[in-house]
């Protein structure tokens, strides 16, 4: 090493044509918001760097404001051709990587040895709550028991409405941004998605929204008022990839769009309810409150809590004037 530049979270050495950063031994959203400056700091240098080296020997957790800074940094490295790598990434952090798919994109050039049954810290208490998991599978088993009732006159209804498949799935992002596939009735028509770009955004930020949106079907407007829509996500609750009660799962292009605090609310799993649910989703027109809700959700949570949004949802699905058009 030929030269030590010290900074207050993050110290910063070089060694030939690399610049080499140490991280703390927690990467949450302070310090996330600070590495990716410090990154992009090192990228907008007049000196040329032909390689950034992370160096985790130190680090010990990462949740996914810390994700999201390495995603980020990652791209605007990629953007001035300069390779970005990750050295002594410790086994809590190269668990977590390998459950998000990211090991297949970083480049990590070495780490301690670890497997996938290592433990690991979870970033939020509900995430590895046993009881919150056996209420969801107990859940998850009712409405799919229902959902086997409904499904014949559904799909009958859908088809007479319109051409297309019965159900409809969407790539979502959960918990610490890993992609997974949810599951609705279809209540657009089979050309929604081409349609989009034609409907007019009636929310402001990172989500999207229109009171009239012509690409509702007549039934779909029906399944949409009553939540029969969203039956089939209790195939996800059961899997795991959601939970009966937590924050709105997002898509992949939303997640693009994220600043680095606004990863926290991928601290925890999806819910097919929730705050935004049961607050007017219909009415809420800004990312900035979902953001809020979700917070909300995080900071308030037990199972109690969770109890009383289950109780809630039920109350707002029967009222129709609060379902979601």
């Amino acid at each position: 090493m030929i030269d030590e530049t010290p900074d207050i979270r993050f110290p910063q050495s070089l060694l030939q044509d690399s610049a080499i950063v140490q991280l703390p031994e927690r990467l949450t959203v302070l310090e996330a918001v600070a590495f990716k400056q410090t990154v992009s700091n090192l990228l907008q240098q007049k000196t040329a760097h032909q390689q950034i080296t992370l160096d985790f020997s130190k680090t010990r957790f990462i949740d996914s404001s810390g994700i999201g800074a390495l995603i980020a940094s990652l791209k605007s490295a990629q953007g001035k051709d300069i390779e970005l790598a990750l050295e002594s990434v410790q086994p809590p952090v190269m668990a977590t990587l390998a459950m998000t798919g990211l090991v297949d994109v970083l480049n990590i050039k070495s780490s301690a040895a670890w497997s996938n049954k290592e433990h690991r810290e979870t970033t939020h208490p509900s995430v590895r709550s046993i009881v919150k998991r056996i209420i969801d599978i107990g859940g998850a088993l009712v409405g799919l028991m229902i959902m086997v009732i409904i499904f014949l006159p559904i799909a009958i209804v859908i088809k007479l409405g319109s051409p297309g498949p019965i159900l409809f799935k969407q790539t979502r992002c959960g918990w610490m941004g890993k992609k997974f596939q949810i599951w609705k009735f279809r209540s657009m028509y089979a050309n929604a998605e081409a349609m989009k770009k034609q409907v007019e955004n009636q929310a402001s930020g990172a989500f999207f929204k229109n009171d009239n949106d012509p690409r509702i079907t007549k039934i779909g407007h029906f399944l949409r008022r009553t939540s029969l829509d969203e039956f089939p996500q209790f195939w996800n609750v059961l899997k795991g990839d959601m939970s009966l009660v937590g924050t709105r799962p997002p898509t992949p292009e939303e997640v693009e769009t994220y600043q680095i605090p606004e990863w926290q609310r991928l601290d925890v799993k999806p819910g097919m309810t929730g705050e935004w649910q049961v607050n007017g989703r219909s009415q809420v027109r800004n990312f900035e409150d979902v953001i809020k809700l979700d917070l909300k959700y995080q900071h308030n949570w037990n199972l109690r809590y969770d109890l009383k949004l289950i109780f809630k949802t039920i109350l707002v699905v029967f009222n129709r004037n609060n379902g979601a058009v």
